[in-house]
């Protein structure tokens, strides 16, 4: 392995979430989860279709109750991208959810915890070749007890004993599947703690050879959840471990299926849509950078085309990176040059960059100038 190059991948079993593969060195999947209530079809089916056209490739929503579970046919139906329902304590939601034809079902053992149910749900699972993802979370733990005698542990012994707990909850009920003979699984362990999330993901994968979902669970609003999951994942995914990922972040999950790609492709593990390179200003610019990328940007979005574009403020590193990016814009005073593949384009006004550099590219894909790819 090269200096500073991301881990090689861990081998994981090959589990299919309807028409994806998780782990079995498949791609890393990026999936969401619906913020609608699930037994509003209408709003539940146009949130996918938001999802998928952000890139989401597997989705999850909530199944509280029976009215959730009646809508499952028709959201698995007009659902672009395997469906996974997400299950806490009642069993019987699972059985409906599997009727429903979900695609795979998300289990937490923190709070289905009589076994024999458990078995019924796998028994089922095991008959129409369904995925179970035992999900386990920090926050869901039985109450860690204390010695007869003991004082109640304090809050820095409860932390250092979480991640072995997440990977002990976790492997009870991974061992339960695997009595039955059921060994499509998934597994996750999350925490809001990044440290915890981070040691218990790395003690799970020396036990089990399923593939790893991994995420910071509650991670906040997009700004500071966007870095807190960047931090944990981005970890994760270095170090070879991961095979799905999900952002949480409390807002439109589309964000989350955007923060995810990104995380991806900052590892060079995927690429999917333009990366943005642009520099932070400084007293040497002399065009009004921030508006030009904020523009390129905006123009950018939709395109699905792996290109990078370059947007840069001044001549002492914009040339070079404009050079080396598939198109970039390296501002002078007032105007700025246009590069395509390390070739110089043309000079243009501050004014017409953005224009000329998105026609550019237009032209180089065979789009009309002025349209964007599908």
């Amino acid at each position: 392995m090269e200096a500073g190059s991301v881990r090689p991948r861990r081998i994981s079993r090959p589990v299919r979430v309807g028409d994806v593969t998780i782990g079995g060195g498949a791609p890393v999947v990026v999936q969401s989860m619906c913020s609608t209530d699930t037994r509003d079809v209408r709003a539940t089916v146009e949130q996918i279709a938001a999802l998928v056209d952000a890139g989401c490739e597997i989705v999850r929503v909530a199944v509280p109750d029976r009215a959730a579970a009646e809508a499952l046919p028709e959201i698995v139906r007009r659902s672009a991208i395997p469906v996974v329902a997400d299950i806490h304590f009642d069993h019987r939601l699972a059985l409906a959810a599997l009727a429903a034809g979900v695609h795979g079902l998300r289990l937490n053992p923190g709070n289905i915890r009589d076994p024999e149910k458990v078995r019924e749900v796998v028994r089922a699972a095991a008959e129409r070749g369904v995925p179970i993802r035992i999900g386990v979370n920090a926050g869901s733990l039985p109450p860690m007890e204390a010695s007869p005698g003991a004082p109640p542990p304090t809050v820095a012994e409860l932390r250092a004993a979480l991640p072995a707990r997440m990977v002990e909850a976790a492997l009870g009920h991974v061992r339960i599947l695997e009595a039955l003979g059921f060994f499509d699984i998934v597994v996750s362990l999350k925490a809001f703690d990044v440290p915890v999330t981070v040691a218990a993901n790395r003690l799970l994968a020396q036990q089990v050879p399923y593939p790893l979902h991994i995420g910071i669970t509650e991670a906040g609003l997009p700004w500071a959840g966007t870095i807190r999951s960047a931090v944990g994942i981005g970890i994760l995914l270095f170090e070879g471990l991961g095979d799905t990922i999900r952002v949480s972040l409390t807002g439109d999950p589309v964000e989350e299926v955007r923060v995810g790609y990104e995380i991806l492709r900052a590892l060079d593990l995927r690429r999917r849509g333009p990366t943005l390179i642009s520099c932070p200003t400084c007293g040497r610019t002399e065009v009004d950078l921030v508006r030009l990328a904020m523009e390129v940007e905006r123009r950018l979005q939709g395109i699905r085309d792996p290109i990078t574009v370059a947007v840069m403020g001044c001549v002492v590193n914009g040339p070079g990176e404009a050079r080396e990016a598939d198109f970039g814009i390296a501002g002078g005073k007032g105007r700025g040059v246009l590069f395509r593949h390390g070739q110089i384009v043309g000079t243009y006004p501050e004014e017409q960059l953005v224009d000329a550099l998105m026609a550019e590219i237009a032209r180089e894909r065979g789009w009309p100038v002025g349209t964007r790819s599908a």
